[in-house]
Formats: C-alpha cells, sequence, structure tokens
C-alpha cells in the first residue's frame, strides 16, 4: 500500500485479495490521510468498498484517458507514450465528459464512422480503437462490446527493393544539396547496416567501436533488434564523416548523440534527431527538366525561367520510397547473396524465418537466374567420357536399372555389403 498526492490532495493505492484499490482520501493533511487509509483497507476486506476498476468505469473518458497515460509511465518507452497520447486526441474530442461505462458498440462504431470520413488510414483507424480498446480494459468494460468491434482489414504494404538504378540514382540525388546531407548519411547506414530509421536516430557515440569497426543496438523495436553489426566500407565511412561533424560541433562525447536534433539553426547533442521527414519527402520526389536538365520540385513547367518546359507528367521513379524500404533493400540484398538465413536473420535483428520471409522480397531478375540454373546442360557420369553433355533430370528419368541388378544392391570395393530396410537386414547378392 501507499499514499501519494494528487495535486494538494492525498490518494492511496492498495491491494486486498488481488483486486486494487486507488482512491482519493479528500484530505491534504498526511496524518488524517494515514487514518482514512486504515478504513479504506478495512472497509474494502468486508467488501464494502468499491475496487478501483469501478471506479475508473465511472470516470468521463477524458479523465479516464488521463489517468491511463499516467499508469502507462514506467511500462512505456517515452516515444510509445508520445504515440498513445497522440492516438487519444481525437477519442477525447468525441466521447469527452461521456462515462466509460456508457460508451458502448454503438457510439464506438459511430465515432470509427466519423473518422473513417476523413480519408484515414484502416492502419490509423485500429491504431485508434486498440488505444480505446486499452483505456476501456482499464475500466473492465472492453468485455462488453468486443464482439461487436472488428479490427478493419489492413492494406499490408510489404515495403520496395530498388533496381540498382534507382539506388545509385538516391545516392546522387541525396549527394546534390547541402540540406539533404543528413538524410543521404541515414540512407547510407539503413543500406549498409539494415537499421531502422529510430535505431539510427538513437544511435549514440558510445554504440560505436571505431577500433573494431561494429556497432552496438542497445534499444529497438524488438529484443532481437538488440544486436551488433560490423561496419562494412561505406558504413565505415559515413560514421567517420560524422564524427569529424561531431568534433566540429563540440558533440562527440559518449552520450551525445550521433544524429543531433538541429531546431532553428541551433545544434543539441544531448537531444536526437527528431526526423529528417521534409529532406527525405522532397530528395525522392525531385525531378529532372528533360530540356536543361536542372533539379527540382514538380511542377507545372520547369522552375528555371530560361527554360519554362512543360514538366507537368514527369515523376520521379522514386516516389513513394519510405525510408524503411532502404532497410527492405538491403535485406533483399542479402537474400540475394550467399549469406545463410541466420546471418541474415542475425544481421537485421530478425526472430525468425517467417520475418525475414516478410521483409527479403527477392527480385524476379534472381529468382528467372535461380530457375535458369536448372535447365542447364551439365555433364553426367555416364557421358563424361565420351565427352557429351545432358540434362541430368531427362538423364535420370529415362535411365534404366540393369535387368541383372537389384536396386537395392550397395557395393563397396566391388563386393555387396548389408543394407537396412524398415524392419529387417538383407544381404545381397552380387550380380
Amino acid at each position: 500500500m501507499s499514499l501519494f498526492k494528487r495535486g494538494k490532495t492525498w490518494w492511496t493505492d492498495f491491494s486486498v485479495n488481488g483486486v486494487r484499490y486507488r482512491i482519493s482520501l479528500d484530505t491534504v493533511d498526511w496524518r488524517e490521510a494515514k487514518s482514512r487509509e486504515k478504513e479504506k483497507i478495512t472497509q474494502a476486506s468486508i467488501g464494502k468498498l468499491a475496487s478501483s476498476n469501478r471506479q475508473f468505469a465511472r470516470l468521463a473518458f477524458s479523465e479516464a484517458a488521463d489517468r491511463y497515460l499516467e499508469s502507462r509511465k514506467l511500462e512505456l518507452s517515452t516515444r510509445s507514450l508520445k504515440k498513445e497520447r497522440q492516438l487519444l486526441v481525437h477519442p477525447r474530442q468525441f466521447f469527452g465528459a461521456t462515462s466509460l461505462n456508457r460508451v458502448d458498440s454503438e457510439s464506438l462504431l459511430a465515432y470509427r464512422e466519423s473518422r473513417a470520413k476523413s480519408d484515414l488510414k484502416a492502419s490509423y483507424l485500429n491504431m485508434e480503437m486498440g488505444v480505446i480498446r486499452r483505456v476501456l480494459k482499464r475500466g473492465k468494460r472492453w468485455h462488453i462490446v468486443a464482439d461487436d468491434i472488428k479490427p478493419l482489414r489492413e492494406r499490408h504494404n510489404l515495403g520496395r527493393a530498388m533496381s540498382q538504378a534507382e539506388k545509385l540514382k538516391l545516392l546522387r540525388i541525396a549527394r546534390s544539396r547541402p540540406e539533404w546531407q543528413t538524410a543521404l548519411y541515414a540512407a547510407i547506414l539503413a543500406l549498409n547496416t539494415t537499421m531502422r530509421g529510430c535505431e539510427i536516430k538513437g544511435l549514440h557515440w558510445r554504440d560505436i567501436n571505431l577500433v573494431d569497426r561494429v556497432l552496438t543496438i542497445h534499444h529497438s523495436k524488438t529484443e532481437a533488434g538488440e544486436r551488433v553489426i560490423p561496419l562494412n566500407a561505406d558504413a565505415m565511412g559515413v560514421i567517420l564523416e560524422l564524427y569529424k561533424r561531431g568534433q566540429f560541433l563540440n558533440g562527440i562525447d559518449l552520450d551525445h548523440y550521433v544524429f543531433p536534433a538541429c531546431e532553428n539553426g541551433q545544434i543539441d547533442p544531448g537531444r536526437p534527431q527528431e526526423s529528417w521527414r521534409t529532406a527525405w519527402r522532397n530528395l525522392t520526389q525531385s525531378i529532372v527538366c528533360p530540356a536543361c536538365h536542372h533539379l527540382q520540385k514538380p511542377s507545372e513547367t520547369c522552375r528555371n525561367s530560361e527554360c519554362n518546359a512543360d514538366i507537368h507528367e514527369i515523376k520521379s521513379s522514386l516516389a513513394g520510397l519510405r525510408f524503411h524500404d532502404l532497410r527492405h533493400h538491403a535485406i533483399t540484398e542479402l537474400a540475394e547473396s550467399q549469406a545463410s538465413d541466420q546471418t541474415i536473420m542475425a544481421i537485421a535483428g530478425h526472430v525468425s524465418p517467417k520475418m525475414l520471409a516478410h521483409y527479403s522480397h527477392v527480385r524476379l531478375a534472381a529468382k528467372r537466374l535461380a530457375l535458369d540454373f536448372l535447365a542447364q546442360p551439365r555433364k553426367t557420369e555416364s557421358n563424361h567420357h565420351s565427352g557429351q553433355e545432358g540434362n541430368v533430370t531427362k538423364h535420370v528419368t529415362n535411365g534404366t536399372i540393369p535387368r541383372n541388378r537389384s536396386p537395392y544392391v550397395i557395393e563397396k570395393n566391388g563386393r555387396p555389403v548389408r543394407t537396412r530396410t524398415a524392419d529387417l537386414y538383407r544381404v545381397k547378392v552380387a550380380l
């Protein structure tokens, strides 16, 4: 049991027979609070006190959402808690002062329909309904409506693997402007380490061993994501460039971030970069005017005043490429290499071959090359000395077993040996 303050008022939090009670003691005096706490525990022991779950269900939805977020602080990371708070913005506005025990199936479906009119994706609607579900579960109310609220079918985007030309084009465009430098460095790291965007943003200098050329990911999306990744030449080159930049900005202490925050031109190595979304969107959507070869944003006419060519139909082949697709691309290239599944999973931080299959989209060209290998003529034992070549499959299927030889005979040095069948030993006689 414990006493704590909310504002100036004392509250108590205790459990009796496995039931939790969190109750306001309606006093600002600590001694009086201790006395009232004992009374509440006694009432709970004889069944005269409603549990905290029942009290929670009587709260208005907005207040219940606040308490839910407060209780999740110890369970979630800062980023996840921020996401939960963001997902509760619209549910708060819709349900407002409605108490949890009055939130029924019809009101939940009405909320989802109203949000669907905003052209939201099914995945985001499911996330909003998910946080509502967790709030209702906190008040032991979800089981009442669970059968009527089913998740919407989501369109699963498995990701995109670029062609080699697209990969080179992406890096070439990213190098063309200084304001895209951070996005360039992050892209090269993702393409050469399979790191997620959140893993790159959370990278500290203490996580990088410049001597052994490895980096360690201590915090990731999953436990399997906590891994050690060797740095190849391209990744090491980017790390050294970032280190030089960090030296210039006095931001290479062990606790400093490799990608520091930058707001209004001010660099703060103690905070991570929030996003490179704007730079990424601009560089992936940029097009080149076919007349003057000027790199620019999509438009009706060329932004070069001396050109003014019609470019309204030109679209970048990189448009729609997500930063997370770079991880997909890297895993795809690993899958097309000679690396084993275990090696790829160790590098990428996957927990199962199923996840590996989900991410590695081996391109059609690689599949065709593998299948063409099956049709190639190869030398066989029978025609090796004659210099003839034949298809192995055709040779085996058309070949016959000599009439005077048992198909089960196994010989060693020209003599028959014992062979074991499913249930007994037999001695075969050489024919």
